[in-house]
């Protein structure tokens, strides 16, 4: 009788391998791998993944026999359960969990509405000669639809990036896009060369409106209905539709946000992910992978080329270049020079011997010149602002406190010009507030948000329009005429023709953050509002409110992300710190962290760091070793999950490998 080998869905560290069972006659020809089903674990029913088939166990004793195949529809891949596997290892996780990840919760109806469809006639398909890929290539072209390269012919090693795609050569580059660029049509491009290959593309982006940009784009170059977008937002029905659809190989292409990043496609011929740098391409559930991380792995296990893309750099991202692994694409100094525009820090000599307050005001006599000559332009005007709200801190007008809610201890704020202070933590309202200090009762602005900023801008500025973008309301463009946008991080709308101005505020908010990342993450940021500034040939002025003397300005005005990332790494490789080396942190109570490192056998070399208060009453310590000694860290730390779990312990550890914020 046949033996199914079931990874059950038990997220404990002990159980962490394949449970054999015996498959019933009745579902013989059904419950192959890849399937879901129910088997009786410990006295319980519970859910599983099928890995596996094979004609005896080594298992001594009496099996049992699987309770019920849920559905026939082989929704694990081998590709990703191989992946799913070395994810796990990599991040000392449960098979289990990273299953969770990568198979979205079934959804009868949707599975039924299409038959499902053998796995081993979709590779026939989709094999040596590419099949359906490649009459997706031919009908693309047929149709006029992708025209040109997508702007890869604006850098040196673009075109011979698309023509190894092309070949089925497996490039890996890392890319450093031109201000102005049109990255969702460089990303369609290189998704097409790879169909037009025979192959298949996932590609990951960080949020709702970068995935509908790219959506977009692949439409205009494949043609509808030749890829599937993924996201957890869609909806359980959606994107079980979705998936199902490159299961079953009706679909090349699948690109999403980090849901997508175990997509199954395949003959799998390129991995890319835009803008690696962003935290939400960080999984907040176990074993919290990166979804830069989990692609590499894809790639490494497939053979296939890869492709990681953003304006700036990450230290990740530099590592790949700096050993060999990956190559850089970028544009030469001639070309840059004619697409970014004129960048101008206001901290600097001659700024402060012509504007001695701008050294402290807000919006220094550089930045208002250079709204006020886009406005005169009929040019729109991008103001980023790194904090939400009206004045989301304040303080006692007298003495300076910072004004804190007398319940929680929580910042005060102001949500708007009217409204009393309330508590951001616990909401409670203190209108009669008094300062425990001095006694004063009139408040101040300590930090000013975005809504605060756009009231005073629409003041200095009346006779142009003010625009908001951030979290309740994320604007994806706006026309090209005399416009105020203000935009927090990450939301900032792409304009008609660009912006003639784009003015980064309180710079300080990002630059002191207690982060490893705080620099790089300061970059990103700016980086990604001044891209879509026009050309300095063309008006386009940046102004960033902040010592030019400091690395990550002086890696704007120069508009090379590579050198600050070069920086960087050399900085973290010399303190040890990662990507220079690999880190995992360990949270919980004191008691429980002390008892799993105490039961982990560390590698030869490992340096355990802390502890320091995690809030809670937990405390986080860190392990670091070097880098080939990073298989052996996950091990040991599993183990002595594993340990732990199998005494049943009643404190939880988490344990996060190379997490995105160390501090």
């Amino acid at each position: 009788m046949p033996v199914a080998r079931v990874c059950v869905d038990v997220p404990l560290a002990h159980l962490d391998r394949p449970f054999d069972y015996l498959v019933p006659a009745d579902v013989e020809e059904t419950a192959l791998p890849g399937t879901r089903v129910r088997v009786r674990f410990a006295g319980q029913l519970v859910d599983g993944w099928l890995l596996d088939r094979v004609d005896s166990s080594g298992h001594d004793g009496k099996l049992a026999f699987l309770e019920r195949l849920v559905s026939p529809e082989r929704v694990l891949t081998p590709e990703v359960a191989r992946l799913a596997r070395a994810v796990a290892d990599r991040y000392s996780g449960n098979l289990a969990d990273v299953l969770r990840l990568a198979v979205p919760p079934r959804h009868a109806r949707a599975e039924q509405t299409t038959p499902p469809r053998d796995l081993a006639d979709v590779a026939a398909r989709n094999g040596a000669e590419g099949g359906d890929n490649r009459k997706i290539a031919e009908s693309s072209a047929e149709r006029g639809v992708g025209d040109g390269d997508g702007g890869w012919g604006d850098y040196p090693a673009g075109s011979g990036f698309l023509r190894a795609l092309a070949e089925e050569r497996g490039p890996r580059a890392v890319w450093s896009a031109l201000p102005g660029t049109d990255w969702a049509a460089a990303y369609a491009h290189a998704i097409a060369a790879t169909v037009g290959a025979g192959r298949g593309a996932v590609a990951v982006v960080a949020d709702a409106r970068d995935l509908d940009r790219l959506d977009t784009a692949l439409s205009a170059v494949l043609g509808p209905g030749r890829h599937v977008a993924l996201s957890a937002a869609l909806g359980p029905a959606k994107r079980y539709r979705a998936f199902l659809a490159a299961s079953r190989g009706q679909v090349p292409v699948v690109v999403g946000t980090r849901a997508a990043m175990f997509a199954p496609v395949e003959r799998l011929g390129l991995v890319a992910i835009w803008d690696d740098g962003d935290d939400l391409h960080a999984e907040p559930r176990a074993p919290y992978p990166h979804a830069r991380e989990v692609l590499l792995t894809r790639a490494q296990l497939a053979d296939a080329a890869v492709l990681v893309g953003g304006y700036a750099r990450t230290g990740e991202a530099q590592q790949l270049v700096e050993t060999g692994w990956a190559r850089e694409i970028v544009a030469s100094r001639a070309t840059l020079r004619a697409r970014t525009p004129a960048v101008r820090p206001t901290g600097d000599d001659p700024q402060l011997a012509r504007d001695p307050a701008a050294a402290t005001a807000r919006l220094p006599s550089l930045a208002w010149d250079a709204a006020r000559a886009a406005l005169k332009a009929d040019a729109p005007v991008l103001v980023q602002v790194p904090r939400r709200g009206y004045l989301p801190a304040v303080a006692c007008v007298d003495c300076r406190t910072p004004a804190r809610c007398a319940h929680c201890a929580g910042p005060l704020a102001l949500r708007s010009a009217n409204a009393p202070p309330a508590c951001r933590w616990c909401g409670r309202v203190t209108a009669a507030y008094t300062c425990p200090t001095c006694g004063g009762r009139r408040l101040r602005a300590a930090v000013v948000g975005a809504r605060r900023t756009a009231e005073e801008l629409g003041r200095a500025f009346p006779g142009a329009p003010v625009r908001t973008s951030g979290r309740d309301e994320v604007l994806a463009a706006v026309p090209g005429g005399a416009a105020l946008v203000v935009a927090t991080p990450g939301a900032e709308p792409v304009a008609d023709g660009g912006y003639g101005a784009v003015l980064l505020l309180d710079t300080w908010a990002m630059l002191t953050r207690a982060d490893l990342r705080a620099g790089e993450e300061a970059l990103r940021r700016w980086m990604a509002a001044a891209a879509l500034a026009r050309p300095a040939a063309a008006g386009g002025r940046v102004v960033v409110v902040a010592d030019g003397g400091l690395t990550p300005v002086q890696a704007l005005l120069r508009w090379d992300p590579g050198w600050f990332a070069g920086r960087e790494l050399a900085e973290r490789r010399e303190l040890g710190f990662p990507p220079a080396v690999r880190m995992a942190s360990v949270t919980g109570v004191p008691e429980a962290v002390a008892d799993l490192l105490a039961a982990a056998r560390l590698p030869d070399g490992a340096v355990v760091l802390g502890p320091v208060p995690a809030g809670d009453g937990q405390e986080r310590m860190l392990v670091r070793v070097a880098r080939s000694g990073a298989a052996a860290l996950a091990r040991a730390l599993h183990e002595a999950a594993g340990i732990r779990s199998a005494r049943k312990a009643a404190r939880p550890v988490r344990v996060q490998v190379d997490p995105h914020d160390l501090f």
